[in-house]
């Protein structure tokens, strides 16, 4: 596959701002470089779902926000608690954590089942849900069940990593998450993607997002004015 360049690669971008303290302001600014540079989302904390989708308003980047986050393993009721608190706040889409304890344990039913049931929560809504694999905890053999699973399960996307653990974005997960799903389900490249090198060969891959904090530092890259 031949790795796409400047506003393609743009328009393949998460741009997130996760970290816990991100203020007000941040998050406004956040929101209007993306829409600038015409990124697919902004994902932003919870508590900022709301504002995100006020601001983004109908443009073509969408509000995203996260559920379990950063460590997926709240009770499957709070994260149907959370996916409809998201849902009122009017994002476009969810990352979701797995639980990453029902996978090393080989409870992939109830992993399975808890991705079902927040997907159900998010249809009526049309909203898109990643399933974030945070795939330095695995084996390859467990990130391919576990996105196997995801997918049957509902998943729109499956996706590398938080950030906020262990692993980092990298072409042969991709390419191993991208053989294990099939073509209707995207992938989701995430962890460590500061460069518009790393963002096109992860793309080359068979990455369909980027999820990244470094987006105007690559939109640099690129040749966009930001």
């Amino acid at each position: 596959m031949t790795a796409p360049q400047g506003s393609e690669i743009l328009g393949l971008i998460d741009h997130s701002l996760l970290h816990p303290c991100a203020t007000r302001q941040e998050v406004e600014d956040a929101c209007r470089l993306g829409m600038r540079l015409g990124v697919a989302a902004v994902v932003v904390q919870p508590c900022w779902a709301g504002l995100a989708a006020d601001i983004l308003g109908d443009s073509s980047t969408r509000a995203a926000s996260v559920v379990g986050f950063p460590l997926g393993v709240t009770t499957t009721e709070a994260k149907l608690m959370e996916a409809l608190g998201l849902v009122q706040a009017g994002v476009g889409e969810v990352d979701m954590v797995i639980n990453l304890g029902w996978v090393k344990s080989g409870q992939l039913d109830d992993a399975g089942h808890e991705i079902g049931a927040v997907k159900a929560v998010l249809r009526p809504a049309g909203l898109l849900l990643k399933v974030i694999l945070e795939v330095g905890y695995l084996s390859d053999a467990e990130k391919a069940e576990a996105a196997r699973m995801a997918a049957i399960a509902g998943a729109d996307f499956v996706k590398t990593c938080t950030g906020f653990a262990p692993g980092q974005a990298t072409v042969e997960d991709i390419r191993l998450l991208r053989e294990a799903v099939p073509p209707g389900v995207g992938v989701k490249a995430a962890g460590g993607i500061r460069t518009a090198a790393q963002a096109q060969e992860l793309v080359a891959a068979g990455a369909n997002r980027l999820g990244t904090s470094a987006t105007a530092a690559i939109a640099r890259e690129l040749g966009a004015e930001v």
